[in-house]
């Protein structure tokens, strides 16, 4: 894979080489910007004649990364008057792209106690914006096949790759009756644009504010998604009166702003933490397959804090009980009277 990667900078760095010289690229002068989660890769580069004096150049390797929906994503960003990057030279054949710099200040990075409401308002306004530019047509469905999909990475790399539990029948059973709880919430909902991971790590502080990356992703699919991204966060937690308190925020500026959500809040929350659930075990599935298909191992240390966000919204509701269970079970705690709310 090094090798391979070796001969993908070494292109990289003759695509940019031949791009227009009114762009002012210095090739030489690439170095790491970033990695994700998938195949793709960040590169930042000196560009006298871009804005802000720098550009960003992303590998995405044929054909495990296909850059057409990136591009097309970041149109509607864009159409939403929204700040994500923009593109400068794109070779879709070959996977690059030469896209303009957001910055190195992410908000995972510089958020705080004293900042945090102002910066999740900025982040809210700008989610709002995007659910109002939503069209039907444009996303892929985040459909049952979909949701469905994403859950199974649950038992088959958490459970099974990772702790080596392979279910029992009866548990299986259960899983499969919670699975249908779960994709019928999320399907119940009003649709709108989904980023898919609208979360602090994604969202840089920028002039406008946020900058948005990581989109390609994205989907038409329920409107709390986008929502619980931001609040129940992979790697940073918040205490639950807060995510409370700018849930609320969001659910008034949508209904100000004439977005389909529930009248009554507690409809709407009640929402917000199911769909957070399929998220949450869908994360656990994919940090389990990461470290394990594609040998990335730091995400697994937040695992801990996913179980935690999927055991409490599963011991806040009755028909979600068993779950509870079931991770109590694994981790060898005692099971606590309840579960029924």
């Amino acid at each position: 894979m090094t090798a391979a990667r070796d001969v993908r900078l070494a292109a990289l760095r003759d695509w940019l080489a031949g791009l227009p010289r009114e762009l002012g690229l210095q090739p030489e002068s690439l170095r790491p910007a970033s990695a994700d989660a998938s195949f793709r890769r960040y590169f930042r580069l000196e560009a006298r004649g871009v804005a802000g004096g720098t550009a960003i150049a992303m590998d995405a390797p044929p054909p495990q990364e296909d850059t057409r929906p990136f591009l097309h994503v970041a149109a509607l960003l864009h159409g939403a008057g929204l700040n994500a990057p923009r593109v400068l030279a794109q070779d879709v054949r070959q996977g690059f792209l030469l896209l303009s710099d957001l910055g190195t200040a992410t908000y995972l990075a510089a958020l705080n106690e004293d900042n945090a409401s102002e910066l999740f308002e900025a982040a809210t306004a700008a989610l709002v914006r995007w659910q109002l530019a939503s069209r039907a047509d444009a996303l892929p469905p985040y459909d049952e096949t979909l949701l469905r999909r994403e859950l199974d990475l649950f038992p088959d790399w958490y459970l099974g790759r990772h702790l080596g539990i392979e279910a029992k029948p009866a548990q299986q059973q259960m899983l499969q009756s919670l699975w249908r709880l779960l994709i019928d919430a999320c399907l119940a909902q009003p649709r709108v644009f989904v980023h898919r991971d609208y979360m602090p790590r994604n969202l840089m502080v920028t002039t406008p504010a946020p900058g948005i990356l990581d989109f390609q992703d994205a989907v038409f699919g329920p409107i709390t998604y986008d929502v619980v991204s931001l609040f129940r966060d992979a790697f940073i937690s918040w205490p639950e009166e807060r995510v409370l308190d700018w849930t609320v925020r969001y659910w008034e500026r949508a209904r100000r702003a004439g977005l389909p959500v529930d009248a009554d809040f507690a409809d709407f929350y009640r929402a917000f933490e199911w769909t957070g659930l399929q998220r949450h075990l869908k994360v656990l599935g994919i940090f389990a397959r990461i470290n394990y298909r594609d040998g990335k191992p730091q995400y697994l240390t937040d695992t801990p804090r996913f179980v935690a966000y999927a055991r409490a919204v599963a011991r806040r509701y009755r028909p979600l009980a068993p779950l509870a269970r079931l991770l109590d079970e694994i981790e060898g705690i005692r099971p606590q009277a309840g579960y029924t709310f």
